[in-house]
Parts: C-alpha cells; sequence; structure tokens
C-alpha cells in the first residue's frame, strides 16, 4: 500500500484519517490542498509529510508556470513559503521544501516546463532514498535485538509515515524476517490512536505477531511480563541528541530508564537538524482540544470541557540509548554539526557503529 504517489500530473495521497476501515486515496492538483492535508494528517509521519511538501512544490510550480515566465521563481518561494510552515515540529517538511527551491535555483533561467520536470524528478529521488534509507535502518537496527525478543513501540513510524518500508517499523520488520521478533506491543496511542488504527493494521498485514494496550499500560507492561526494548520513530533530532516525537514518548523512556530497557530512536538523517541546538528549541505543534475531548465526532467528555492538547513531547538524550539512522548506530554523546553554513552534510562529534554483529547492547 503506497503512502502517496505522482500521477498524471497529481499527488494521490491516502487519506490516514479512514483507515483501517476503508483504504481512498486523495487526488491532489492544488498545492494548497496538500497543506490541508497534511494539517488534517490525512498525510502524517516526519518523512511522508516531506515527500508530500516536496509535490506540493511541484504543484506549486505547476500554478507559478501559468502566470508565465517573468516571475515565476518569486511566485514559486511564496507558495514554497506557505507549505514549511503546515506544520511546525516535523523538520523533514521543510527539509523536503528547501531541497525543492535548492534544485528550482539550479534551474534558474530555464522555461517552467523544465522547472517543473526537474522538481518531479527530484520529489521522485527524494521519495525513492527515504524508501531505501529506511531498509538501512531496518537492517541496522534489527542487528542489535537478539532472537525472542518482546518490543513496545509507540505511535506509528512505519511504511505509512514513510515512503515504504518504515523507520521503527523497519527495524521491527527486519528483525521478524530475522526471526527475533516473539511479540511486539504497540501502545494505541491517544487522542488519535495511530497505534491502535494504523501501527496494528501494518503489522497484522505482515504477519508480525502484536498486542494492542492502552497508553496506561507500558509500565505495569515492562514490570510484569517484562519488554526487551522500546522502538520509536522521531519528528525532529536535535543537534545534542534530544528527540521530538508523537507525545507519549518522553513517559517511555522514563519507564524504560527506570527498568533497565534499551530504549531505541529509528530515524533518517534528514530528521537530523543540526540547527536547532537542543530539545528546548524544538516547536512543539499543539493541536485542537477537540481531539482530546471527542473521538470520530463522539464526544468523550462534558461539553465545555478545556483540553490541552500538544501533538509531541522532547524525550532527553540522556534518556536515549542509541539512534539508529541509515548511516549506522549512534550512541552517546550524540553531536550533530553542519560542516559548513549552508551545506546539508553532516560532521558527527560522538560514538558511532556500523553495526554488523547481532546481539543486544544493553
Amino acid at each position: 500500500m503506497e503512502t502517496l504517489r505522482w500521477k498524471n500530473g497529481a499527488l494521490e495521497l491516502l487519506d490516514q484519517t479512514l483507515l483501517p476501515h476503508k483504504i481512498n486515496y486523495l487526488t491532489l492538483t492544488d498545492y494548497r490542498e496538500v497543506i490541508r492535508a497534511i494539517r488534517r494528517l490525512a498525510v502524517r509521519g516526519a518523512p511522508a509529510i516531506g515527500a508530500a511538501a516536496a509535490y506540493a512544490v511541484v504543484l506549486a510550480a505547476i500554478e507559478a508556470a501559468r502566470a508565465g515566465e517573468e516571475g515565476f521563481q518569486g511566485r514559486l518561494a511564496a507558495a514554497a513559503a506557505e507549505i514549511a510552515q503546515a506544520r511546525p515540529t516535523a523538520v523533514n517538511l521543510r527539509w523536503a521544501v528547501a531541497r525543492q527551491l535548492k534544485a528550482a535555483e539550479r534551474m534558474d533561467g530555464e522555461r517552467p516546463e523544465r522547472v517543473i520536470e526537474g522538481l518531479v524528478q527530484e520529489a521522485a529521488a527524494l521519495s525513492a532514498a527515504d524508501a531505501a534509507a529506511n531498509r538501512a535502518i531496518g537492517a541496522h537496527g534489527a542487528a542489535l535485538l537478539r532472537r525472542g525478543v518482546r518490543v513496545l513501540t509507540h505511535c506509528n513510524a512505519g511504511a505509512l509515515a514513510t515512503c515504504g518500508y518504515g523507520t521503527a517499523l523497519g527495524v521491527i520488520r527486519a528483525a521478524h524476517a530475522a526471526g527475533k521478533i516473539e511479540m511486539v506491543y504497540a501502545g494505541e496511542t491517544r487522542p488519535l490512536l495511530q497505534g491502535a488504527r494504523l501501527t496494528v493494521f501494518e503489522l497484522r498485514q505482515e504477519g508480525v505477531p502484536v498486542t494492542l494496550i492502552t497508553d496506561s499500560m507500558a509500565g505495569y507492561l515492562m514490570a510484569g511480563k517484562g519488554i526487551d526494548a522500546v522502538i520509536v520513530g522521531a519528528d525532529r533530532i536535535a543537534a545534542n541528541g534530544d528527540v521530538a516525537n508523537k507525545i507519549g514518548t518522553y513517559s517511555l523512556a522514563v519507564l524504560a530508564k527506570h527498568h533497565g530497557v534499551p530504549f531505541y530512536v529509528a530515524a533518517p538523517f534528514s530528521t537530523v537538524d543540526p540547527g536547532t541546538p537542543g530539545g528546548a528549541d524544538i516547536p512543539i505543534e499543539e493541536r485542537d482540544a477537540a481531539e482530546v475531548t471527542s473521538f470520530a465526532g463522539v464526544a468523550v467528555a462534558p461539553a465545555g470541557t478545556a483540553a490541552w492538547n500538544p501533538a509531541f513531547d522532547v524525550t532527553p538524550h540522556g534518556l536515549i540509548t542509541a539512534i539508529v539512522t541509515e548511516r549506522g548506530v549512534f550512541y552517546p554523546p550524540y553531536g550533530f554539526q553542519k560542516q559548513e553554513a549552508g551545506g546539508s552534510e553532516f560532521e558527527v562529534q560522538g560514538s558511532r557503529f556500523e553495526v554488523k554483529e547481532t546481539g543486544d547492547r544493553r
């Protein structure tokens, strides 16, 4: 099942708000429609949002071209700025938009039609690279796990959140293929139940043994049945290794620390933001209180109830055992910095290991 695809000059997005009960693709031909789809979580997950944003820039370029060659780049840049603001926390969105703008700048002076072709190619390359990166993440992460592990995951960091295979679920898929998974426990992930609706859906399709728990059961699960590893994704990784992820991740990290359970973050390098020094500098999106006081249009709290609804929290780097990327596995002390101002490559301060041997590093 594809999360998104480009077809006949339109972006087709799997509407994840309808899963697992209905599979429906939205056909979007206006970049503003993509922004709305991102904001209402029809597409979600940092890598998938980035890819959707890249194609939104293509749609913006098509619109800008209709007004003629003069001022084309300026109109495109203005629309791209709107796209980049669709959601604040996941850094992949701004990263993908910036990548598309750089591609357009390299083609400055070309006819708009040629720029559009180049942007389509760039978006396709970005999507393909994400899918490949996820498989590498899966291989690196699976090598950390011994046979017979019981794993806890949170929210959805699978194929639905990416351009294919998944990050945290990519690790689980690779470990399952290697015969290492005894059971995956999926937290339901209130208030929108991405764990229940999406993660369980994906794992059942893959034939991976999965048990759904409510978010409040995690501590008792670790103390009682025993968990061998917690594996989550990330929406932004700060330069010092602090991680923003779906609300509830921080609580799991604290519980894992108390129970001596390794806590792994799996994410592509595009999620690393060396321009953000630490977790306190990450903007945390706050969403409509109605997501907490109701579900699927049905009220679950008395009318007029006040609710706080941050979509993400920040897990301090001291609670993270390792960060698994397509470039390898990083252990503390974490340090991600740009090589030079405006550069896209990173120099890494800290410990990096290309994991080759199987085993559980605790």
